[in-house]
């Protein structure tokens, strides 16, 4: 974001893993993180939630802010659920 800031000129910039990964993927670190191997029987889909046209695939192009920012992902996936999950557990504890 910094980086962002001290920009000459103001742009648009993506900061994104350039990879990836489906919702099954990232609901099997996120309940790992807690010790629980299997996530379905906590998870329940709701097809009025669905989008009337599913998009095929999802991808950030961090591309830009690397070449011009000089810019590059610090987290991994599994690192970024990794930091997700504890923040929302500080939360839950109320710290």
């Amino acid at each position: 974001m910094w980086q962002m800031l001290q920009h000459d000129e103001p742009d648009d910039f993506v900061l994104a893993t350039g990879e990836t990964h489906s919702i099954e993927e990232f609901l099997e670190l996120a309940f790992l993180e807690v010790g629980i191997s299997d996530w379905r029987p906590y998870v329940r889909q709701d097809h009025q939630f669905f989008r009337p046209a599913e998009v095929d695939i999802l991808l950030g192009d961090p591309s830009k802010a690397e070449r011009v920012l000089g810019w590059h992902r610090e987290v991994d996936f599994p690192g970024l659920v990794r930091l997700m999950v504890q923040h929302d557990i500080k939360l839950v504890a109320g710290s």
